[in-house]
């Protein structure tokens, strides 16, 4: 029975995603797309444990999700037209198919319809990140650092406007693949993140299924769109931090630092294939965007083979151009994390100090001055940063590796 269990959790996170898209392109309704995988899982665990696990669980939870759509679209055409238009409806989705387009990827046709230019950018990141990548709002709200409830609207406005727009489910035409594209690589990045150090109390260290699903997503996007600088540089970026996965957390749980990493559990094929996308843009000639810069930086950290041997002051150079690009205080803070070891714990704190109005609610922040402060040897102000960041902390890994640290400064 623990088998079958198992088996529906994992199906869940690896097939939510395509259940939603998939009837979504359907019925034209993410409301009743995701109701209907809901009612699907549901079914699922009340008949996999007596029948077994289908040889094809993605197809008869798509399959079961669609009759659930489909009964609710007949319960609620009017009565005397129900019959035919829920026939009509059967005729629809039992003919072909409409054209795909470039790609053949319900989930990417999704990602670009919430992407949609129509709906604020924060809306977009939001209702992709539980549309596509199955995220809780109680997650999607700790990454956006606001209110659960907060953003539980944010996601009800932003599919009532996809339905009132009548925003269509498919991958755009080329020409309207420019304007859409920084939407989408925002939404794949956070996806990303919310995988390797996932939030909101989540119970696995880090996600797989999330950092492959954005993986796999991105390298359709840039087979879409090949040219795309910012595309080959978040691949690139991504492979690169996806290397150090089987690096990333202890036997014991605990989330083990760049610094502290077995370098040579890395994944070299990957590290490979990230420099290689890294060298290509910078052979291109062109200026680098946001995440082009960022997977330089981490091409940096992966180049050296002990962290002894990092060239900081190429990684402080390379945070100065992206501070041009993105000023904002969470660029400002890792820039001073690696300004510390150029010019000392003390300068880097200063840098710290100036956006912790900013970022008091942020994590990281507290992180940071905790270890900057532990640096200094001002023990009981670090202790206090820790205790502050283990309170924020989201991940189980992470705040058994911070009451560690914090235990560490004694009394």
């Amino acid at each position: 029975m623990s088998d079958v269990h198992e088996a529906i959790a994992r199906v869940h996170r690896e097939e939510w995603a395509r259940v939603v898209a998939t009837i979504a392109r359907r019925f034209g309704d993410l409301d009743v797309a995701e109701d209907a995988a809901a009612e699907a899982f549901a079914t699922a665990v009340e008949h996999w444990p007596v029948h077994g696990v289908p040889p094809n669980p993605g197809g008869w939870l798509t399959t079961t999700a669609r009759n659930k759509a489909l009964d609710r679209v007949r319960r609620e055409v009017r009565r005397d037209a129900k019959e035919e238009a829920a026939q009509v409806l059967s005729d629809q989705l039992s003919g072909p198919a409409e054209p795909v387009g470039a790609i053949d990827d319900d989930r990417l046709r999704m990602l670009f319809t919430c992407a949609h230019p129509a709906l604020a950018m924060e809306a977009r990141v939001a209702l992709t990140l539980r549309m596509v990548g199955g995220l809780t709002v109680a997650e999607i709200a700790h990454a956006f650092l606001v209110q659960e409830t907060t953003m539980a609207q944010r996601i009800t406005r932003a599919k009532a406007k996809i339905k009132a727009a009548g925003i269509p489910y498919r991958v755009p035409d080329a020409a309207d693949l420019p304007a859409r594209v920084a939407g989408v690589l925002a939404v794949l990045y956070l996806v990303f993140n919310e995988g390797y150090l996932p939030t909101g109390g989540h119970s696995d260290p880090v996600r797989a299924d999330l950092t492959g699903e954005a993986v796999r997503l991105t390298r359709l996007a840039r087979q879409l769109l090949p040219d795309d600088g910012e595309v080959t540089g978040l691949l690139a970026l991504m492979l690169l931090i996806e290397a150090r996965r089987p690096a990333r957390v202890s036997a014991s749980g605990e989330l083990v630092t760049l610094d502290q990493q077995d370098r040579g559990a890395w994944d070299p094929a990957l590290v490979a294939e990230g420099h290689r996308l890294v060298r290509e843009r910078l052979a291109s000639g062109e200026a680098p965007g946001r995440y082009q810069v960022l997977a330089a930086i981490n091409a940096v950290h992966t180049d050296a083979r002990d962290v002894r041997d990092t060239d900081w002051s190429q990684v402080v150079a390379l945070y100065d151009q992206l501070v041009r690009l993105d000023p904002s205080p969470v660029v400002v803070l890792n820039r001073s994390v690696a300004l510390a070891e150029l010019d000392g714990p003390q300068v880097a704190l200063a840098q710290v100090d100036a956006v912790g109005e900013q970022l008091d609610g942020y994590h990281a922040f507290h992180v940071a001055r905790a270890d900057l402060l532990r640096r200094l040897g001002r023990s009981a102000d670090a202790r206090a940063s820790y205790d502050r960041a283990i309170a924020l902390a989201g991940n189980s890994a992470e705040a058994a590796y911070l009451t560690r640290r914090r235990d560490e400064l004694g009394r």
